[in-house]
């Protein structure tokens, strides 16, 4: 039977897992729905409300279902991890409130005017409520990813009696990891959220939905996914370098590499064995893995062996890094490929659709690969230096833990099922033609005759001053 701590640990990866998900998604959602409410805003052309409609629908889902699964991540740090918040409650409580208060009050004040409002505001104060919820969004991964980054680089706090208090907020919001983790976040938002829109838009033209909307916003979703890709490798590699500073144990997991060595090859694939604390199976390229990380051939990189009875389990890290690479390198080559063949010939052949429907969750993948490499990386370490996992978990019998987790799991794969079957009965039933309001006639003809005046007084103009 497994003992407490790691069904605490299961429960806890189980929770985040499923949680990170969904504001994957509606953080880049909601800027695209920004830019499809300005578009329609200052052209009028109704494809873009109906892009806007069609999105607005699933951001709302999605949202919903993100803030669900959040509420449970608090109850885990009473119900799991006591000494957590025991111990640095003084940093994490207020990073967590001010979530609440900057975040989530901005999200929920404005969503209703968001969702429900869009004939009952005006189009101007319509559009400015998108854009405080897309705020809003951004700001709730600026304070989690504020205190994830401190629990992974903690500075500007100071320990009395075993417990942390913050002595400058500054250096605690802002620590040596912070800038990195957050960039690196919203662009796997942005890829997260193009794929899922460009796989969508793929699944609706296979269906025979052959019109304007769907074309629009898959040409938009790999334009950005092409240049979001090489961006998101740029970021990665400079977060890379910022982890060998601060936390070389996890690169050298990573990187699977067990001693302190130079000229050290990239591995492509290996088989870590941490009893023998030897890699099987290995492909490797030569002197690689000095370059990228030291930038030059012959640079060092310190092993597991310096870490002794204090890094991360080897094989977790060591996959999941790879599973993250191997998902970047395709994301880059579909989305360019995809968006040269969109500009040039206007159209997919519906085996690149089909391809593109395939990579509709592939920022599912990278991210929570992603999130392993970080998370597990850090062990043995809740905080790095501390607090240990082992010293925070609770201490209630484990038949407890296993049946709050038997619960969620349960309740996880209803709640995936539901969204997976209701996201694809949205795509399959779309239909662009569908309900303009009068408000929206109204504003597009408004924006028509105010178009042809304008002309018309050129032209006037024109004719006046030829005279």
């Amino acid at each position: 039977m497994l003992e407490t701590l790691m069904l605490s640990r299961i429960q806890f990866a189980a929770n985040i897992s499923f949680h990170i998900l969904f504001p994957t998604i509606t953080i880049a959602l909601s800027w695209y729905l920004c830019f499809f409410k300005l578009r329609f805003d200052r052209t009028g052309d109704p494809v873009w409300m109906r892009a806007y409609r069609f999105w607005v629908k699933i951001f709302a889902l999605t949202f919903a279902i993100g803030v669900v699964t959040g509420i449970t991540m608090s109850f885990q740090f009473g119900t799991n991890w006591p000494k957590f918040m025991e111990t640095v409650g003084n940093i994490a409580g207020p990073l967590l409130g001010y979530e609440v208060l900057t975040a989530f009050f901005l999200e929920a004040g404005f969503l209703g005017i968001m969702l429900f409002g869009i004939n009952r505001v005006s189009p101007r104060i319509h559009t400015v409520a998108t854009f405080i919820v897309a705020i809003g969004t951004s700001l709730s991964a600026f304070w989690i990813l504020a205190l994830n980054s401190w629990m992974q680089t903690p500075q500007g706090f100071e320990m009395r009696n075993g417990v942390a208090f913050p002595v400058d907020w500054l250096s605690i919001i802002f620590n040596p990891s912070f800038p990195y983790r957050f960039t690196h976040m919203l662009i796997a938002s942005a890829l997260t959220a193009s794929f899922l829109i460009a796989g969508i838009s793929a699944y609706r033209l296979l269906k025979g939905d052959d019109k304007q909307a769907p074309k629009l916003t898959l040409k938009i979703a790999l334009t950005v996914a092409a240049i979001m890709t090489p961006l998101q490798i740029f970021v990665g590699d400079q977060h890379g370098l910022n982890t060998l500073e601060h936390q070389p144990q996890k690169v050298a997991a990573m990187e699977g590499l067990w001693h302190t060595e130079n000229n050290v090859p990239l591995l492509l694939f290996a088989l870590p064995d941490e009893q023998q604390k030897t890699n099987h199976l290995e492909i490797a390229i030569p002197n690689m893995a000095s370059l990228i990380l030291t930038h030059s051939l012959h640079g060092e990189i310190k092993g597991l062996n310096e870490f002794a009875g204090n890094h991360p389990p080897v094989a977790p890290v060591f996959f999941a890094f790879r599973v993250m690479i191997a998902l970047g390198m395709l994301m880059l080559l579909i989305s360019w490929s995809t968006s040269l063949q969109l500009w040039r010939k206007k159209q997919l052949p519906s085996w690149m659709l089909k391809v593109v429907v395939l990579m509709s969750f592939s920022g599912w993948i990278a991210t929570l690969s992603g999130w392993y490499v970080t998370e597990i990386g850090r062990q043995p370490w809740l905080v790095t230096g501390i607090l240990s996992i082992k010293d925070a978990a609770t201490t209630i019998a484990p038949a407890n833990v296993g049946l709050s987790l038997t619960l969620y799991l349960l309740l996880y794969v209803v709640l995936m099922g539901a969204y997976l079957h209701t996201l694809f009965t949205m795509a399959g039933r779309a239909i662009e033609i569908e309900e303009i309001s009068d408000a929206e006639k109204e504003h597009h003809l408004e924006q028509k005759l105010t178009k042809q005046s304008t002309k018309q007084f050129t032209k006037q103009a024109e004719d006046n001053n030829h005279v």
